[in-house]
């Protein structure tokens, strides 16, 4: 694996850890595509840190099972301000 890889997928995990982000916050910080952040945690981070995989894992998986609530909320927040006029 190229050094370049190594050290932006720990970056990536740190990130995520301290942070609790998800993937697109991880993805905008970092200037890569969603599915590179998702590979490189998904497959080069477990083979690099066992422990920072783990931990990483957490993470996403309290993301992917509040996913569907924070879309309500935006999508509440986006319709909020918006009303019907009356003819």
């Amino acid at each position: 694996m190229k050094q370049y890889i190594v050290k932006r997928t720990l970056d990536v995990a740190n990130f995520i850890i301290q942070n609790n982000a998800t993937i697109r916050k991880a993805s905008k910080e970092f200037c890569v595509s969603k599915s590179c952040v998702h590979k490189d945690l998904k497959y080069n981070l477990k083979r690099l840190d066992k422990f920072k995989y783990l931990l990483v894992q957490q993470i996403l998986k309290v993301n992917f099972e509040q996913k569907h609530l924070r879309g309500g909320v935006a999508t509440k927040n986006k319709y909020k301000n918006t009303t019907k006029k009356p003819n």
